[in-house]
């Protein structure tokens, strides 16, 4: 392989990414430090090419420059605007930062006689491919949802974005319930506060199961909850006991004889005790979810996609074949 030093060292960002995606799929959590040895990195280049570009021809150095203003100027904030309006997660953001400083420019590697990437844009702008590649690779992930459930004859308003999951494997799943006791919904209650109210209380899914009509009494909330912890799944680094998805066994007070309660569940004393958000879930989302994971066998649930996943998928199409929005356009006769 050759290519220049820049250029080789931005492959560092693919065993990076490929590892985020991993810890993705399985805890839905990405620490921040990953990013900070390829933000260092991305200014290091950054500084390393522009002195290049100084020395450079005039438009050479123009051609870099609007690179670089496109990356910074324009995919940096179009990725900040996408996790204002939640199209994503915090994790997800700060990766595509990273993206748009570590590759304002499209880098270059001649393997075995082929010039890779293959596919080039007008602009060149490297972050804009990955971001659009990272988009049109996600795109496939509701077809292919809506496929499976096709074929599995499970006909329903949510077939392109959940899947059926069996009641005992909610403890260790991802994503947003589909379901209220009135029917599918696209608003239910996320699974990391499920797991967070379950802690709290004390008591895994299957207890709360088997005591539904005295759990839903708010009186047998114990005294002293325990630490509801981020609803992370346990066993993926988390120091809790992965036995179970409960918290510590509390004595709980017996239920009261009335049963018409203002929030059954404890669900609004939940939500009030816990001092970091539950993930948007509210009250009443809360309370319609519990309703339907100790009544359904099985339920629908959004499992969403991590979206560093189609990232790194993004990242090693870019590398290899390029922009895949300027090859389709291609196929479709439009000259780019």
């Amino acid at each position: 392989m050759y290519a220049t030093l820049p250029d080789l060292l931005r492959l560092l960002a693919l065993p990076v990414f490929g590892w985020a995606a991993w810890r993705d799929v399985k805890t839905r959590r990405v620490p921040n430090r990953t990013w900070y040895p390829l933000a260092a990195l991305a200014v290091l280049l950054l500084c390393w090419e522009g002195w290049l570009a100084l020395q450079a021809t005039p438009l050479e150095r123009r051609w870099f420059l609007v690179r670089v203003v496109v990356s910074l100027g324009f995919v940096a904030p179009l990725v900040l605007a996408f996790w204002w309006f939640r199209a994503f997660g915090g994790a997800d953001a700060k990766a595509f930062l990273v993206v748009a400083a570590l590759f304002p420019t499209y880098p270059l590697y001649h393997v075995a006689g082929w010039t890779l990437p293959v596919q080039g844009t007008v602009l060149g702008v490297f972050s804009l491919t990955i971001l659009t590649n990272t988009v049109l690779l996600g795109a496939l992930y509701p077809a292919t949802l809506a496929v499976r459930n096709l074929l599995a004859g499970r006909i329903s308003s949510v077939m392109f974005v959940g899947r059926t999951t069996p009641w005992d494997e909610i403890p260790t799943a991802h994503g947003r319930l589909l379901e209220t006791p009135e029917g599918v919904s696209r608003n239910g209650a996320d699974l990391d506060a499920v797991r967070m109210y379950l802690r709290w209380r004390g008591v895994t899914l299957a207890e709360l199961r088997e005591r539904a009509s005295d759990l839903r009494d708010p009186a047998t909330i114990p005294d002293e909850p325990n630490p509801p912890t981020d609803g992370a799944v346990r066993g993926h680094g988390v120091s809790e006991d992965p036995a179970t998805d409960g918290g510590s066994a509390i004595q709980k007070r017996p239920p009261s004889p009335d049963s018409g309660y203002e929030d059954p569940w404890g669900a609004a004393a939940f939500l009030d005790d816990v001092d970091h958000g539950a993930y948007g879930t509210t009250p009443a989302q809360l309370r319609q979810g519990l309703d339907v994971l100790v009544t359904e066998e099985t339920v629908w649930v959004s499992p969403g996609i991590p979206f560093i996943v189609p990232m790194f998928a993004g990242l090693v199409v870019a590398f290899t074949f390029g922009d895949l929005l300027s090859g389709l356009l291609g196929l479709l006769g439009f000259v780019i």
